[in-house]
């Protein structure tokens, strides 16, 4: 089973950046990851996903150009890198991971995925 354990992210003013961590446990190879968020009385949305291999991304359209997701295989973690912060980027954000037998292929959707972090709050204030 794997286990997900992400950094503590925090408060952050608006125009502001934060970086997010994750770090499963036993490894992460054969495994595409994500960063999704929810808001109070929101669904939860994607906001970054990254193939087993790195090379394939994708990224919601009001998080393009702003943040970016990366996986370091030799330090077992994914990133997420979030700049240019908005209000409305307040959210908890949660890592989450997905066995794969496909090397390119990334995932949005929520259902896509077995494991799960446990949230880490990001407010931004304005």
């Amino acid at each position: 089973q794997v286990q997900l354990v992400e950094s503590v992210a925090g408060l952050v003013q608006a125009g502001g950046s934060l970086r997010l961590s994750c770090a499963p446990s036993g490894g992460f190879s054969a495994y595409a990851m994500g960063w999704f968020r929810q808001a109070p009385g929101k669904e939860r949305e994607c906001v970054a996903a990254i193939s087993w291999s790195g090379g394939s991304t994708a990224y919601a359209d009001s998080m393009k150009g702003r943040f970016t997701i990366s996986r370091d295989d030799a330090k077992n973690t994914v990133y997420l890198q979030m700049n240019s912060l908005k209000p409305e980027d307040t959210a908890v954000y949660y890592c989450a991971a997905r066995l794969t037998p496909y090397y390119t292929d990334y995932y949005v959707r929520p259902g896509d995925y077995a494991y799960w972090g446990q949230g880490t709050q990001v407010t931004v204030s304005s």
